[in-house]
């Protein structure tokens, strides 16, 4: 008995330290780089468009196709079969910890609705319908004129920022590099600090788009 479930607990054990790194080594540093790329809006239309939507070859197009969506589609997978056991107590267990738990998965509800809308509406929709990458006027025109869309994109990339920064607190602990409470204490100042810094890049951008709207 013992035996078997040790065996049928292996394949779990696998797919979380899959769905783990992968979250982490491409996702969230494609991420990372995603926002600061976006930053280039400050420097103007022509900067953004190199920045975020031109490819040096159209191969290197689909390589990052590839390797930011399989990660994405293998997350996902294992985010919603963990999504489908979550049963919140934090009216027993009313601990911080708790709490950045609940936060974590009511996040990752949010990011799956964001992503997938920005992945259509601003990725694949205008390559694959309108024939071209988006262009900066029309998203800066969006964000200024349209307000279902800035609050979209707030509330969407805190949600993404949130959930990266919780979850290099997640990978930290399950990995063990950080085990002792001497380092937990110091891995939660360091997720916040990294929480502020990947917003500020965000919502940065977001402002810069917003304000060349006008």
């Amino acid at each position: 008995m013992a035996t078997a479930a040790v065996q049928s607990s292996a394949p779990v054990f696998i797919r979380a330290r899959l769905a783990s790194i992968l979250s982490i080594l491409p996702l969230g540093i494609w991420t990372i780089v995603h926002l600061w790329h976006n930053l280039a809006a400050f420097d103007g239309p022509e900067a953004w468009q190199k920045s975020v939507t031109e490819y040096p070859h159209p191969l290197a197009q689909l390589a990052t196709m590839v390797i930011v969506l399989l990660p994405l589609f293998i997350h996902l997978g294992w985010g919603i079969t963990r999504l489908g056991t979550f049963r919140p107590n934090n009216q027993t267990y009313g601990t911080f910890a708790n709490l950045k738990y609940l936060l974590q998965r009511l996040s990752a509800v949010g990011v799956l609705l964001f992503v997938g809308a920005h992945l259509w509406l601003a990725t694949l929709h205008p390559r694959l319908v309108e024939g071209h990458a988006e262009t900066f006027a029309d998203l800066s025109h969006e964000m200024h004129s349209h307000m279902p869309t800035l609050v979209v994109y707030l509330l969407g990339t805190l949600g993404v920022c949130y959930h990266l920064a919780n979850g290099l607190h997640s990978f930290a602990m399950g990995w063990g590099i950080a085990s002792s409470r001497r380092a937990l204490k110091a891995l939660d100042v360091w997720v916040v600090l990294a929480f502020l810094g990947l917003l500020f890049m965000a919502w940065g951008a977001i402002f810069s788009l917003f304000s060349a709207g006008a």
